[in-house]
């Protein structure tokens, strides 16, 4: 469903990606972990081309995405949930999931609304319908935009750091809400510190450290056996936190 080969990427003379080679499979949950700076975000961000790669080559659905085609491409199989939640807070939050089933896929808006409507009960916030975004906790927030990514029904869904920005009581129902969804045939890719996430919910866990990946495997392995010497220093930071 998603594959990088070769992808590098500079931002001025920093050299960020070094030649990444990433395959994701239909419906797979892929979790990228690893220390800040190492290049995570960026190579989800190149999947859909937010940042376009300075080399290399990056596939979705077997055709290879280029400047030129990267809008239609990408609209048409991924969405996206950012850190920051990033919803129109002028609009309700009926019209936040609305708009891009409307103006993109073309769908009425009575489509657009049962759609909108069905994916509010799977995040638990069909209440908050006609309320404005600023009135929402930051968790409430993260679920709408959740519902929203839903909405536009993409075969892939990019989460970056989407528990980040969050204080600790709400991380939880966060990832309730993408516990749920790892049961659906969606493929998933997402930069998480959340480690008990990771375990429960990945298919295949990745470790990126200064542009690289530097070791992938199951849950299983990959937390109770890992082998590199950079990721056995992360891990006993990170879990004894």
């Amino acid at each position: 469903m998603i594959k990088l080969e070769n992808v590098n990427k500079y931002f001025g003379e920093l050299h960020v990606l070094k030649d990444v080679n990433l395959e994701v499979k239909e419906g797979e949950k892929l979790v990228i972990i690893g220390p800040s700076g190492s290049g995570k975000s960026t190579t989800v961000r190149c999947m859909n081309f937010l940042e376009e790669p300075s080399g290399g080559h990056v596939y979705i659905d077997g055709e290879e995405l280029t400047h030129r085609n990267k809008t239609q491409l990408v609209r048409r199989t991924t969405s996206m949930v950012f850190q920051q939640f990033n919803l129109y807070p002028h609009m309700s939050v009926l019209k936040n999931l609305v708009l891009a089933p409307m103006k993109l896929h073309h769908k009425s808006r009575a489509e657009a609304e049962e759609l909108a409507y069905h994916y509010l009960d799977v995040v638990g916030l069909r209440e908050k319908a006609h309320v404005y975004p600023t009135t929402l906790s930051g968790g409430q927030q993260q679920r709408i935009a959740i519902a929203r990514a839903l909405c536009m029904q993409s075969k892939i869904i990019l989460f970056d750091e989407p528990t980040s920005a969050l204080d600790p009581e709400t991380i939880q129902e966060v990832l309730d809400v993408m516990i749920k969804l790892a049961k659906e045939n969606i493929t998933m890719v997402v930069v998480t510190h959340e480690m008990g996430f990771a375990r429960q919910v990945a298919d295949r866990v990745v470790f990126m450290a200064d542009g690289q990946i530097l070791e992938e495997g199951t849950p299983d392995t990959f937390f109770e056996h890992p082998q590199n010497e950079r990721l056995k220093t992360f891990l006993g930071k990170i879990i004894r936190k």
